[in-house]
């Protein structure tokens, strides 16, 4: 792997709950994110991949510390972001970014779309002139292949892949070196989808990003990602190499996700033994003792509700938290 620019370390980001009532009493913890840790080389694609409310964007906020984290570190290019104090957060941050999932939502209806992309220039100092931030914001939006003239125009005038075409603009307007790709596709029409991934894939050969894209969608991470990471439930249950997902997923969480990826031929489409999990996902606010899959899972034993398993090394980058793979067995 690449020399490491983002390391996290037994990340944890639990949300308070409390009682209804004239008194209100805490009852308990949303673990929404318990103990996540991963490494993402400089100039890498690290797709996260998990069902909905398992902590995906969640982590995401957390890396770059737009909320903050119950326990854990994270280190960006050495620098442990969560010492540092709200001025030198924002000169760091100024080598951060973020796409958001939702483009309708992420851009403000009452700015242009010049003003919108000229934002973080004006926030971090990185132009001296009004013309200046007029040239950056043409350079840009010629760069995630819009016509410079949009910049007096206002968001509802543009298509959803336009405006997140818009939100990309705004991403890169600090050069930055690491974004965290919040389902940056999940609200795109299907044919929009494959434009927006490969003008990602062209910017990061291009800029030399390191990128965080998160998915619900398998098999679009892995047409991003170098690295996969699957995550259940506040954790992570599979890493694995870009290759190994095409070789199969050792995790029975994994497996259930890959088999539930399309594949473009009838024949195989028809022949494949899909896995269906039984079952809903736990509350995070009161998960299972042990494995937090177990209780889905077809090949759950005893140890499974008694032991949590660690994070086990399969070789070569890939490893999986399942006591099937545990070296003692």
């Amino acid at each position: 792997m690449a020399e490491p620019l983002v390391e996290i370390t037994n990340l944890q980001v639990h949300f308070p709950v409390f009682s209804n009532g004239v008194v209100r009493r805490r009852v308990g913890n949303v673990r929404a994110v318990d103990g996540v840790s991963l490494t993402i080389g400089r100039g890498e694609t690290v797709g996260l991949v998990g069902e909905s409310g398992c902590g995906k964007t969640t982590t995401g906020l957390a890396i770059l510390r737009l909320i903050e984290p119950t326990g854990g570190t994270v280190r960006f290019d050495g620098v442990d972001v969560g010492t540092l104090r709200k001025d030198e957060l924002r000169r760091l941050r100024r080598r951060m970014a973020m796409i958001f999932q939702d483009p309708y939502a992420s851009l403000d209806p009452r700015m242009s779309i010049g003003d919108i992309i000229a934002e973080p220039l004006r926030i971090h100092g990185l132009s001296d002139s009004a013309s200046e931030r007029t040239r950056r914001v043409a350079d840009l939006l010629d760069m995630v292949g819009l016509s410079p003239d949009y910049r007096d125009r206002f968001p509802h005038e543009f298509s959803g892949g336009q405006r997140q075409r818009v939100g990309i603009a705004r991403a890169l307007a600090t050069e930055p070196d690491f974004i965290v790709c919040d389902e940056p596709i999940a609200a795109l029409d299907v044919s929009i989808q494959a434009q927006v991934m490969n003008l990602l894939e062209d910017l990061q050969e291009e800029l030399g990003l390191t990128y965080l894209f998160i998915a619900h969608d398998l098999s679009a991470v892995q047409h991003l990602s170098d690295r996969v990471a699957v995550m259940y439930l506040g954790r992570l249950a599979e890493v694995a190499e870009r290759r190994r997902v095409s070789e199969g997923l050792k995790h029975p969480y994994a497996e259930s996700l890959l088999s539930a990826v399309p594949i473009p031929d009838p024949v195989v489409e028809r022949t494949r033994i899909r896995i269906l999990l039984e079952g809903d996902v736990p509350s995070p606010l009161n998960p299972p003792s042990g494995c937090r899959f177990r209780t889905r899972c077809r090949y759950a034993i005893d140890r499974c509700a008694s032991e949590e398993p660690e994070l086990q090394r399969l070789g070569d980058g890939h490893v999986v938290a399942c006591h099937l793979y545990d070296p003692e067995e």
